[in-house]
């Protein structure tokens, strides 16, 4: 996934990470309500959608059959964590008519691509996820970004602290340990403590679950 640099700066989108989860915790081994999460996902208004490769990669056969309408039209951005440059939909991507633009993010030891997409390149080994925020933010317009994504980017940004909210859309349902991934990926090193936003009671037994994060340290 990514190393992520600790660091506070004003310059920094506001994160979030909107999750449809089980009561477990996981983001699989359940139905979500995929029309009820994207509909709660327009909340924030974000500028950015941050993906990793492995969310990519789980939907490309599906995104490559899809119909394509092309870019939409003012719609936000799509920045997609690649720093194994195992992503090869890019076209497919920008033209599914979800997001205006696609942007790569890979670190500097990244195999070279010749995808034609503008690139954010932060980090020698792995992806510099402070860095790449940053920038996302200095030269991608992005005032907020949320984060649609599973638990290993998830983790990394809570882990270093780059996280200012956490939403969970919380589905009736336990998930089968053999199918269990948890929202976060690991159990994150470092403890974080957490401010309810708000918890609401939504039709179908969903409860939809805000809270902010404090600042690092």
């Amino acid at each position: 996934m990514g190393s992520a640099t600790e660091t506070t700066t004003s310059t920094r989108p506001y994160v979030v990470i909107h999750v449809a989860v089980s009561l477990d915790g996981s983001t699989s081994g359940f139905q979500a309500d995929v029309a009820r999460f994207y509909e709660l996902a327009a909340t924030w208004h974000e500028d950015v959608t941050l993906a990793g490769a492995d969310t990519i990669l789980a939907q490309e056969q599906v995104l490559l059959a899809a119909d394509r309408p092309g870019p939409a039209s003012g719609g936000c951005t799509l920045a997609v964590v690649d720093g194994r440059g195992r992503v090869s939909a890019w076209q497919a991507l920008l033209d599914a008519g979800c997001w205006s633009r696609v942007v790569a993010v890979h670190s500097a030891s990244t195999p070279p691509r010749s995808h034609g997409f503008p690139e954010v390149v932060k980090g020698s080994d792995r992806v510099d996820l402070a860095a790449m925020l940053l920038e996302l933010g200095e030269h991608h317009g992005a005032g907020v970004v949320r984060v649609d994504s599973g638990g290993a980017l998830n983790g990394a940004l809570l882990e270093a602290g780059l996280v200012d909210e956490v939403s969970l859309l919380v589905h009736p349902a336990i998930a089968p340990a053999t199918g269990r991934r948890p929202w976060f990926g690991g159990a994150p090193a470092t403890p974080r403590a957490l401010t309810l936003v708000a918890a609401e009671a939504l039709e179908g037994g969903l409860v939809w679950v805000r809270h902010r994060t404090a600042s690092p340290g």
